[in-house]
């Protein structure tokens, strides 16, 4: 397994002609908050564009970090929708959505842009699997699952399906998962 600890350098050495896992034109618009102009706007503003995305700006601001996932960045958010954070047990949204959640939001982003061609290329050096250090000090592990379709695997071993991904953003870029990530401390 290969740590992906600087994403910029390994995708310039390795080249980006890879095709990805990707969603197609219009769901990367239909995510990216219904056409608008994903270049100019951040990744908040991304997210917050998207009624699918509710649940993660609420549990975003609560903990208080709109302001730095606003910032210059470059962030990659493994972002889950509403219905990810609905499959969670009762009550556990309602927990997230207070102050002081960092963790477990900051455990879904990983310093710089890593597009879909990126993570893909890391993935074939790794053998089939890469190692993403998040900002919360954790570790993902992104995993080949055949067809072109990567998935993310979380230190409790929960595995979750890239749905969409290089939803682009002035200072990062959103790969949309099916569940909310636990960094298992």
């Amino acid at each position: 397994m290969k740590t992906f600890l600087r994403p910029l350098a390994v995708a310039a050495v390795l080249g980006l002609g890879l095709t990805a896992a990707s969603a197609s034109a219009h769901d990367r618009a239909r995510v990216a908050g219904h056409g608008a102009p994903a270049a100019t706007t951040t990744l908040v503003g991304v997210a917050a564009a998207n009624p699918d995305f509710s649940t993660l700006v609420t549990a975003v601001q609560a903990a208080g970090l709109a302001g730095t996932l606003s910032g210059a960045g470059p962030f990659t958010v493994f972002a889950p929708t509403n219905a990810g954070f609905d499959a969670l047990p009762d009550g556990t949204v309602q927990r997230l959505v207070q102050p002081r959640q960092r963790a477990l939001l900051t455990y879904h982003v990983v310093p710089g842009r890593i597009s879909a061609a990126d993570l893909t290329t890391a993935v074939r050096v790794g053998g089939g699997s890469a190692t993403l250090q998040t900002v919360e000090g954790g570790r993902l592990v992104a995993q080949d699952a055949g067809r072109g379709r990567l998935r993310i695997v979380d230190s409790t071993g929960e595995t979750f399906w890239i749905t969409a991904t290089d939803v682009n953003a002035s200072n990062g870029v959103i790969h949309v998962i099916d569940g909310v990530l636990t960094p298992g401390h």
